[in-house]
């Protein structure tokens, strides 16, 4: 402190201390907050899709909790006869049918049920509206052309998405990151043929391959999740492939190399960090490609069986019934809803991982 400062009675003032320097991940992570939408977004997707993971929970015909009689049951856990609650079958109970509604609900028993009645798969019997009904107190977003919730399959059938979406995605990274990893860093004749092979590969027809192996077996998520594995990495690989060429030319290679480290743990180690910048800021993008993939072939016939609660299924319902605007328009906001999502979130993504951005 100064002579004059201490005759004028300031009080002194404390040196600052040194600013930390901040990780590369911490900065990534701060110009990912930045960006409010994107930011937004991924709270957005993850709140909506943890609730779409209590799908039973929150849409289901069984109630989550009887107290019948002075006993307790759980419906949603165990299957119970129609006996049980004073009905004349032995059959599994309809919890939607008036006469239990009446039983369940009169001399002190009661029933706590979901907030939404109906399961992706149950049919209301006992509608006051032919199929497919509009919006009403029971069935808040209508029923399809047979009786089916729309907002109980929209729910069921965004999860389904979701989980297709990160399976492919999954798979696909893990085949493109292998395929480009091996093809760039060893280079030579090898990335070559591989290169060829991967040109040969690629100019295979995918939709006739779905439509020759729709014909011969049955259509289910899992047939249609190892056909489109087969193609989806093929994009990814290229690059990983060019991140592999100019990463394996650096010195922290040529280091290592010295060091005797063999080449899978040079890979690993070093180049592969060092070459997921690309690979993490398209994963969003290749998600949202893979719910349209699924949606599409839905929409076509060609993806998962009819009776699976699926987005592009309520679509080609809603196709065949233009006089029911309330399945076009309910799909249509939960499709372009979710795919707006995952692009802001990608589009953040890539900003956070632009370095050259402080």
């Amino acid at each position: 402190m100064s002579a004059d400062a201490a005759l004028a009675g300031e009080a002194p003032v404390a040196p600052r201390a040194p600013r930390a320097s901040l990780s590369p991940r911490r900065r990534a992570w701060l110009r990912f907050r930045a960006n409010r939408r994107g930011y937004w977004s991924l709270w957005i997707f993850l709140a909506l899709f943890g609730l779409s993971l209590m799908a039973e929970v929150l849409s289901n015909d069984r109630p989550i909790l009887v107290r019948y009689e002075g006993r307790t049951y759980y419906p949603l856990l165990r299957s119970y006869p129609e006996t049980t609650f004073g009905g004349d079958f032995r059959t599994a109970t309809d919890y939607l049918d008036p006469f239990i509604r009446e039983r369940l609900s009169s001399d002190g028993n009661w029933a706590l049920f979901p907030p939404n009645r109906y399961r992706f798969d149950t049919i209301n019997y006992f509608a006051a509206s032919p199929n497919p009904a509009p919006p009403s107190k029971e069935n808040r977003l209508g029923t399809d052309d047979r009786g089916r919730d729309v907002l109980a399959r929209l729910l069921y059938g965004f999860r389904l998405s979701v989980l297709f979406g990160l399976a492919l995605t999954a798979i696909g990274v893990a085949l493109g990151i292998v395929a480009g990893a091996v093809q760039g860093f060893f280079g030579g004749r090898l990335d070559l043929a591989m290169q060829r092979l991967v040109e040969i590969w690629g100019s295979i027809p995918e939709l006739y391959l779905l439509l020759i192996l729709a014909s011969m077996f049955e259509p289910s998520v899992w047939i249609l999740l190892a056909i489109l594995s087969l193609f989806s990495w093929i994009g990814l690989s290229d690059y990983v492939r060019a991140e592999f060429l100019r990463n394996r030319q650096l010195e922290y290679v040529t280091a290592a190399r010295a060091l005797g480290l063999s080449s899978g743990q040079i890979i690993w180690r070093h180049v592969l960090p060092n070459s997921l910048t690309p690979v993490i800021a398209f994963l969003p993008f290749r998600m949202s490609a893979a719910i349209v993939a699924l949606t599409s072939l839905d929409f076509l016939g060609l993806g998962v069986p009819p009776s699976t609660p699926s987005l592009g299924e309520l679509l080609a319902q809603g196709k065949a019934n233009l006089d029911a605007w309330w399945i076009s328009l309910g799909t249509f906001v939960v499709l372009v809803g979710t795919l707006m999502l995952l692009i802001f979130i990608g589009e953040a993504l890539r900003d956070a991982l632009d370095t050259r951005k402080g």
